[in-house]
């Protein structure tokens, strides 16, 4: 875990903004020694994004499974693509 301080953010952004980059995950801003923000690459901000919603597809799906949907079966699937790519 990343901790920083509000000073250094306001003192050396640039610094942060590289440390943000290079290793891809949160930096926790603190202020007057208590959390209060964090700070994140854009591109590491939408790779938790689009895990997010890949869990929440998951968790959607396995509801369904839970509440006796039966899917399709593999051979439906295969059959399905066959029809799609001839």
């Amino acid at each position: 875990m990343l901790i920083k301080s509000s000073t250094a953010l306001r003192n050396d952004y640039g610094a942060i903004s590289d440390l943000a980059h290079e290793e891809n995950e949160p930096i926790y801003i603190t202020k007057n020694g208590e959390g209060d923000i964090v700070v994140m690459s854009i591109e590491a901000f939408e790779r938790r994004e689009e895990l997010y919603k890949l869990k929440a597809k998951l968790a959607a799906a396995e509801e369904l499974r839970l509440a006796g949907h039966m899917g399709v079966s593999l051979s439906d699937s295969r059959a399905r693509l066959e029809r799609m790519y001839d």
